[in-house]
C-alpha cells in the first residue's frame, strides 16, 4: 500500500520561497473539494519558511532555512482534537481536514505543535498542506512545491516502495524529525537540521588586528578531533556538535598557542575574541 512522506535537504536549500509560491499558485482562488477549500491569499503558510540566523561574529551572521508544513503525523494530534471526525488520515498517510465537517472548530489551528494549521476567517474553518492531495489522485507524482523547487531538495514519494525517489535517498542519507523534542513521528523528514555550533574570532594581539590562517583544532570529550582555519577575518565556526564539553586549541606561526575548555549547553555559542601574543 502507498504510503506518502517527504524528505527536505536543507544542504541545497537556498531560501528562495519558490515552494511557497507555488502552493499559493494551487490553491489561491481554487477550491478542491471535498479535500480543502481556496486559500486565502494573506495569512496562510501551508508551504513557509523558518529561517534561523546563527552568530559567526559580531558582523557576520549565517541563515539557516527550514522549510516547514504539515508533517502529516502517525497519531497526529490534531485528529484527537478534531470533533465529529472532521480530521483523518487516509490509507496513503496524508492527514485531512474536512473542508465541511471541521467549520467552526477553531480550537483545530492550537492543537498542532508544529504551528501548521491556520484558520480561514472567511470560510470559518481551519487549512493547511494537504500534499496536493487533489494532484495525486489525478495521477501526479509529487506535489506542486516539490515540482517548483529550482534546486531540487525536496523528495516525495512511497516510503512502502524501496526504489521510489524518497526511499532511496532516505536510504543514503541519514535524516531528523524537526522539533523532535515534540515526540512525534512524522512523514516529513529533513536532512541537514541545524545542529549546535561554536564560532569566534581571533586576533594578533602585538598587532590588534584580524588573525587570518590561524589553525583551530576542536577535540570532543571521547577524543575525536576535528580541525578549522580561520578566515581574512579571523573567524571560524565549526558546525554538527553536540552539546558537550570540548577543547579548542589556536596555533600560528610565531605566537604562543592557546587552549581554551568551552561546554557547550545550546544550539550556538559564540566564543568571542580570542587573542594571540607573540611568542
Amino acid at each position: 500500500m502507498t504510503r506518502y512522506a517527504m524528505a527536505i535537504d536543507l544542504r541545497t536549500c537556498i531560501g528562495c520561497y519558490n515552494c511557497q509560491i507555488a502552493c499559493k499558485d494551487e490553491h489561491v482562488g481554487n477550491e478542491f473539494m471535498p479535500i480543502t477549500k481556496s486559500q486565502p491569499t494573506f495569512g496562510h503558510f501551508w508551504r513557509g519558511i523558518d529561517e534561523i540566523e546563527r552568530e559567526i561574529s559580531p558582523s557576520k551572521i549565517k541563515v539557516d532555512y527550514i522549510p516547514t508544513l504539515c508533517q502529516h503525523c502517525e497519531d497526529a494530534p490534531c485528529i484527537k482534537e478534531a470533533k465529529e471526525d472532521a480530521i483523518y488520515e487516509r490509507p496513503d498517510g496524508i492527514v485531512i481536514i474536512d473542508p465541511a465537517k471541521a467549520v467552526g472548530q477553531k480550537q483545530l489551528v492550537e492543537s498542532c505543535p508544529y504551528d501548521v494549521i491556520f484558520w480561514n476567517e472567511a470560510e470559518n474553518l481551519p487549512q493547511k498542506c494537504t500534499f496536493c492531495a487533489h494532484l495525486l489522485d489525478d495521477g501526479w507524482e509529487e506535489p506542486r512545491c516539490v515540482q517548483t523547487c529550482p534546486t531540487s531538495c525536496n523528495y516525495f514519494g512511497d516510503l512502502d516502495d524501496p526504489e521510489s525517489k524518497i526511499s532511496k535517498f532516505l536510504a543514503e542519507n541519514e535524516s531528523d524529525i524537526y522539533k523532535s523534542d515534540l515526540g512525534l513521528k512524522t512523514r516529513v523528514f529533513y536532512v541537514g537540521l541545524p545542529k549546535p555550533q561554536l564560532a569566534g574570532t581571533v586576533i594578533f594581539g602585538d598587532k590588534d588586528e584580524c588573525a587570518g590562517n590561524v589553525k583551530v583544532s576542536l577535540t570532543a570529550p571521547d577524543g575525536t578531533k576535528l580541525d578549522s582555519q580561520t578566515d581574512f577575518f579571523g573567524d571560524f565556526e565549526f558546525d554538527g556538535l553536540g552539546l558537550e564539553k570540548y577543547k579548542v586549541q589556536f596555533d600560528a606561526d610565531g605566537y604562543k598557542s592557546e587552549t581554551k575548555e568551552i561546554e557547550i549547553t545550546e544550539n550556538d555559542h559564540y566564543l568571542g575574541e580570542v587573542i594571540l601574543t607573540p611568542a
